[in-house]
């Protein structure tokens, strides 16, 4: 089997992460609420914590989705009657944390599945796998790029985050909370750095480069993937976000 047949699941599903997160993460900088994702994501692990401790795996989507629908829920409150809402969120993410430290500690594979829950390998995703990934992210896309415009208020609000929550519901259990975070921001802040290119286009562009050589840099020095993808992404937008700064100052003195 050549690499292509071996690992073309995950090529495509790592530009459809970029592609789905990279329509939550442009919206999240904008806002100022960086930690939301992160939040939400870590709330809903909390759900695959029980799910591996307690049932053994069984309920693991359901579970996932539950605890991203009442952070969700939390946050859009929040927004509306929350003074300093950055550091609610950022006790959000520390409560979901702890818990699952907690909920992993009588686990002797705790520290292991903790891992999984942070960064997890999506080098060998099955195409069946694959597949519902894409069915939900097109689903969320369509409701996101239609719907979301023509709603106003809280409703609106609302809609965002439980978009955000079904999203993370699917990503954190294919590819980790960090990762996630990494792949929600570190192409999107790449986006709104440049002048020359629609930040959505560019922040998808910059993101699937990103993750393909990330997952490379995996497969050929067996390297661990969700972490690489983390590291490559986050390199290359900080590296991008310093370039395009001293340009943008050079031309700033020259003008």
């Amino acid at each position: 089997m050549s690499v292509i047949e071996l690992l073309w699941p995950a090529f495509v599903l790592a530009v459809a992460l970029v592609f789905i997160h990279s329509i939550f993460g442009l919206e999240i900088i904008k806002r100022g609420v960086i930690f939301t994702d992160l939040a939400i994501g870590q709330i809903a692990a909390i759900g695959m914590a029980l799910s591996v401790a307690f049932m053994d795996a069984q309920y693991q989507t359901a579970m996932t989705l539950f605890f991203a629908l009442l952070a969700a829920v939390v946050i859009t409150w929040a927004t509306k009657k929350v003074q300093k809402i950055e550091a609610f969120i950022g006790l959000l993410y520390a409560l979901g944390i702890s818990s699952i430290m907690l909920i992993l500690a009588q686990s002797p594979e705790g520290t292991e599945l903790f891992s999984k829950l942070s960064a997890a390998d999506i080098l060998f995703t099955s195409s069946e796998d694959l597949y519902k990934s894409l069915m939900l992210y097109g689903a969320v896309s369509f409701v996101m790029f239609v719907v979301f415009p023509r709603m106003q208020g809280v409703k609106k609000e609302f809609l965002f985050f439980t978009m955000l929550a079904l999203t993370v519901t699917s990503s954190v259990q294919s590819a980790g909370v960090l990762v996630v975070f990494a792949l929600l921001i570190a192409p999107s802040y790449a986006g709104l750095m440049q002048r020359k290119t629609k930040p959505f286009v560019f922040a998808c562009l910059f993101g699937s480069l990103s993750i393909v050589l990330a997952l490379l840099g995996s497969y050929y020095l067996d390297l661990p993937t969700g972490y690489a993808i983390i590291f490559v992404t986050v390199l290359f937008s900080l590296v991008f976000v310093i370039i395009s700064s001293i340009m943008r100052d050079k031309k700033m003195k020259r003008e």
